[in-house]
């Protein structure tokens, strides 16, 4: 079956990140939950893993309104990563109500910043945007009217 999902990387906090959005949106990690890189076995062309990075998360997904799918990872630079969150995505949330938007906004937004309150637009919906304490953009946008 075809799907459409978002896969954010962290520097060392994905495992905080996404029990903060399991903590909003409910449900459960997929599979066996989080699986770690101390997981991975070892293998002779892989130099050995370093201990501080043995715990952090290699996967995690979470599904959200019972539509899509947030994935994620730990990207560490001593394994090459160099992580540098931009504008340039967003998760694009489409709830049903206002008043489960207003819900995920305030608490998406809590300890982050908003970047445009929630209002009616001129295309019709309720919209907003934010980014959350993880530095992890989100946008709302509401077809029900008031």
């Amino acid at each position: 079956m075809a799907a459409v999902s978002t896969y954010l990387n962290f520097s060392r906090n994905t495992e905080e990140a996404f029990n903060f959005y399991k903590s909003i949106f409910g449900g459960e990690f997929f599979g066996n939950g989080i699986m770690r890189f101390g997981d991975i076995p070892a293998q002779e062309e892989m130099p050995p893993m370093a201990e501080e990075d043995k715990n952090l998360v290699m996967h995690v997904e979470l599904r959200i309104l019972g539509c899509h799918t947030l994935m994620g990872t730990d990207a560490p630079e001593s394994m090459g990563f160099k992580v540098n969150f931009g504008n340039n995505s967003y998760i694009n949330l489409q709830p049903d109500t206002r008043k489960e938007t207003k819900k995920l906004f305030d608490a998406l937004s809590n300890g982050g910043k908003v970047t445009q309150e929630l209002e009616e637009m001129f295309w019709g919906d309720y919209y907003g945007s934010c980014t959350d304490k993880f530095g992890v953009h989100w946008m709302f946008n509401c077809g029900e009217k008031a």
